[in-house]
């Protein structure tokens, strides 16, 4: 099981970028590496070159919330773009509009998609450009995001919502139903087919 996700603190990169696309998260090149971990030196590694590109600047070390522009996350489904967010530190991305395979790829890592108005999205990337040290919670049991007197509702699916906040991808949320899988195969026929376990 991975680390259960129901409220988060943390600072904010605020990426005043919309239509980020997979490949501006990580590019194909970076996508060829055996395993899941190692990718945090990949994320953004076109936009990083720029020492004032403020995901990665001085002023916003540290920070565990991202906030973007719209369509964060389009383009192709490479579950890398997840891993080097993950991987660089991030816990949550909050944006008006997300891919839907990321958002799914995410989920399935244990980042939370947050998905709120524009409005709000520019309210927080505006409070963390004024002060990079602002600490914001991310209240998944809630569904709201509050910062020094800023409060903005973000929407998520409810089963996405229930994975997080147990810590569970889609392999560990079918285990942890075994004694109800158990059950139901002690009542078929003996000659249906079985799953045997490991």
């Amino acid at each position: 099981m991975r680390e259960a996700l129901v409220r988060h603190t943390g600072t904010v990169a605020p990426l005043e970028r919309s239509s980020v696309d997979t490949d501006q998260i990580i590019p194909a090149r970076f996508c060829k590496r055996l395993g899941r971990t190692g990718y945090e030196d990949t994320l953004f590694s076109r936009w990083r070159q720029d020492p004032d590109f403020p995901v990665t600047s001085a002023r916003h070390a540290g920070a565990s919330i991202l906030v973007s522009g719209p369509d964060f996350g389009i383009g192709s489904s490479r579950e890398h773009a997840v891993w080097a967010l993950r991987d660089f530190g991030f816990r949550v991305v909050v944006a008006s509009s997300f891919g839907d395979i990321f958002r799914q790829n995410a989920t399935k890592n244990g980042l939370l998609t947050a998905e709120v108005p524009e409005e709000g999205a520019a309210r927080l990337r505006r409070a963390a450009a004024a002060r990079p040290d602002l600490p914001v919670l991310v209240d998944l049991e809630r569904r709201a995001i509050t910062a020094d007197g800023l409060v903005v509702t973000f929407d998520i699916d409810e089963y996405s919502r229930w994975q997080l906040m147990n810590g569970l991808d889609d392999l560990q949320a079918t285990l942890s139903k075994g004694e109800k899988i158990d059950a139901y195969e002690a009542t078929r026929p003996g000659w249906l087919p079985t799953t045997i376990g490991t």
